[in-house]
């Protein structure tokens, strides 16, 4: 077999490598824990394992390949192909994974931030197809985002462009980004479930019932554990997807006017919480922008669902990041 694309999408929690002879789709695909605690190296050894073992299992050799694609969190430089010690890889010191895995396969291996792959591949891929103009936000512990302008991934002058998360809303509220109030703080999954701790613990003072409410030493609430009770009928629970869905709108107004998209789309949580989350920031959009950007811009969720990541990484070994 010839014409081969290998990905990589590596995250903090896992790390998935994939194959595919005809992106977007998938032919073998082999996923591991990453286990950051750990360190890098025994990471980029399964990662070399289990390429070198799906290349075998299709017949082929590493001439065969066309590249390779990294799609990981900032802070990274995605020039120097070095992965510079993201919260969810903080072993990760300055690893230069682009160098190592070009030389462990004699091709040409490239890198992207995960929010910028995730955009090139709903662009192309997915819900983003068609359009020149569009925004996509993954919603998950963090809140990131990618910018298509003019049919091209748009990096900014230093490479962080679409950094929406760090943007305060409020001046005070849950934290996300190191920042109270942020858009990340009040729309993540991770500033879900620390609005929820806040509230649960007034609704525990004021008596008010919950399902939410659980023991003192108990684990972090998370944004799972939220939508368990709204769907279960908690009021509380419900109250608190609402009010991240009117952040979230209002950072969709924020991204409307300034960058006048025709569609947003937005992974993560959205798939999950559908129109219990989108609903409420459908609304404060078109309240909260000007008419003409909003009335353009469709907010629609993610195509790719679960498959963002496998596909996103094939985008980057692809070059589709750079056209």
């Amino acid at each position: 077999m010839t014409n081969l694309w290998a990905g990589i999408d590596l995250g903090g929690t896992k790390t998935a490598v994939v194959l595919s002879s005809n992106p977007p789709e998938v032919i073998f695909r082999r996923e591991f824990p990453t286990l950051p605690e750990g360190g890098p190296d025994p990471a980029l050894a399964a990662m070399k394992a289990h390429l070198s073992e799906m290349l075998v299992e299709c017949g082929a050799s590493t001439k065969a390949l066309c590249g390779i694609g990294v799609s990981c969190g900032s802070p990274q430089d995605r020039h120097a192909g070095v992965i510079q010690a993201p919260p969810n890889l903080w072993t990760w010191v300055d690893v230069p994974i682009v160098a190592i895995l070009g030389a462990e396969f004699g091709c040409a291996c490239k890198m992207e931030n995960d929010a910028n792959a995730g955009a090139v591949a709903e662009h192309r891929f997915g819900a983003g197809r068609g359009v020149d103009d569009m925004v996509f936000l993954t919603l998950g512990t963090g809140l990131g985002a990618g910018i298509i302008a003019n049919g091209r991934l748009y990096h900014g002058a230093s490479d962080y462009a679409g950094e929406i998360g760090h943007v305060r809303l409020t001046p005070d509220g849950p934290v996300g980004y190191h920042k109270a109030g942020s858009v990340e703080g009040w729309a993540s999954g991770g500033g879900i479930g620390r609005l929820a701790e806040s509230l649960v613990a007034a609704a525990s003072r004021n008596g008010e019932r919950t399902l939410l409410l659980r023991e003192v030493d108990g684990p972090p609430l998370t944004a799972r554990d939220v939508w368990t009770a709204a769907q279960a009928g908690d009021a509380l629970a419900a109250r608190i997807i609402h009010t991240a869905g009117e952040k979230l709108g209002e950072t969709l107004a924020i991204l409307a006017d300034i960058l006048n998209p025709r569609r947003i789309v937005i992974g993560g949580l959205a798939l999950r919480l559908g129109d219990a989350l989108l609903g409420p920031a459908r609304i404060v959009m078109q309240r909260e922008a000007l008419p003409q950007t909003a009335g353009v811009c469709e907010v629609v969720p993610a195509a790719l669902g679960e498959r963002i990541g496998d596909v996103a990484s094939l985008a980057i070994a692809m070059g589709l990041h750079e056209r």
